[in-house]
């Protein structure tokens, strides 16, 4: 057992490394959450006896979304102390460890399972293969993972093999791009307005200037002193 980790999850932990040995490597635990890495061919199979094998019975889909892991744990600003270094801590990371031996996968898809029987959580991440990426659909499994699975698509642009109706879902029909890739445009491609001559909605390129929001820096000049010390400074 590991110490400091809740009996019940280090147990489940081992039980799922053991069952599921011939596909994926190993289970890590992080704040008493159990992550299982599983390759995107093993999907299917592996969600299907996590469902439905009473030892498990994670008969509850409660979240499926996407990561882009294109610049995971890089910095595009420098501060003098919390920010650069809390930002990029994540390259020394176990969790980018696991990222980086897919590094020719960017894409990963990650489901938070829930089951009621034994009241224990687990999270899946798969990594999407090809270009464009292409994972199982668990729609048959689970059917929460409908519209998350269109979510997940039309943001990250993650096709679902299998889905029965793979369509945009908060975006608009001639939406181009993925709005939560890495290298999608803060400010977009296009944009939307209502044209009082024409009378209708058109679409147009984007007017409006991208700008960097840099963070506050934390500075040693006083400006930002209490009350009381500026006020002993002249006194």
């Amino acid at each position: 057992m590991i110490h400091g980790i809740d009996p019940a999850v280090d147990n489940l932990c081992a039980r799922l490394e053991e069952r599921f040995s011939e596909v994926t490597g190993h289970c890590e635990i992080i704040v008493d959450q159990i992550i299982m890495n599983i390759p995107a061919d093993a999907l299917i199979e592996v969600a299907t006896a996590l469902r439905a094998e009473e030892e498990f019975a994670f008969d509850q889909l409660m979240d499926l979304c996407g990561v882009d892991y294109s610049a995971y744990g890089e910095v595009d600003w420098q501060t003098q102390t919390a920010t650069s270094s809390g930002f990029s801590r994540a390259v020394e990371s176990h969790a980018l460890k696991i990222a980086s031996q897919a590094i020719d996968k960017r894409f990963a898809i990650i489901y938070q399972l829930l089951s009621l029987k034994n009241n224990q959580r687990l999270r899946l991440r798969v990594f999407a293969d090809g270009e464009p990426p292409v994972i199982p659909s668990v729609v048959s499994i689970w059917n929460s993972a409908d519209w998350y699975e269109r979510e997940a698509f039309d943001l990250f642009g993650v096709l679902f093999d299998g889905h029965p109706d793979l369509r945009r879902i908060l975006t608009d029909y001639g939406f181009i791009g993925h709005p939560f890739r890495k290298d999608f445009p803060l400010e977009g491609n296009v944009e939307v307005r209502y044209d009082e001559e024409k009378g209708r909605v058109i679409y147009q390129p984007v007017t409006i200037e991208n700008r960097v929001l840099v963070p506050r820096v934390i500075r040693d000049d006083g400006r930002f002193g209490s009350p009381e010390i500026e006020g002993s400074d002249h006194a």
